[in-house]
């Protein structure tokens, strides 16, 4: 799995789903499932600005970009977040 799809989906399965991943696919919409409101939503927003080093718009908070995984590896790849740049981040952010 791509770094940044993992550390996506580590986020939602530990901080919303509370470990239980049965079930829980990378096209699994977080709204029609009820596994984020809209405390979440800035809950997974400020994870993906820490996480990523990317500034999220107000304009860019619609489920286009953020209900899915899959939603969100779009979103962030429009960002400019490769794999590669992923792992550089994360690499500056363990060595802090």
């Amino acid at each position: 799995m791509p770094v940044p799809e993992t550390r996506i989906k580590e986020f939602i399965i530990e901080n919303f789903l509370f470990g239980n991943a049965d079930g829980f696919e990378n096209t699994t919409s977080f709204l029609d499932e009820g596994i984020i409101d809209s405390t979440g939503v800035l809950e997974l927003v400020t994870f993906l600005e820490e996480a990523f080093e990317i500034k999220v718009d107000n304009d860019e908070l619609i489920p286009d970009n953020l209900d899915s995984i899959n939603n969100i590896i779009t979103f962030l790849q429009k960002k400019g977040i490769t794999t590669t740049h992923a792992l550089i981040v994360e690499d500056n952010q363990s060595g802090e």
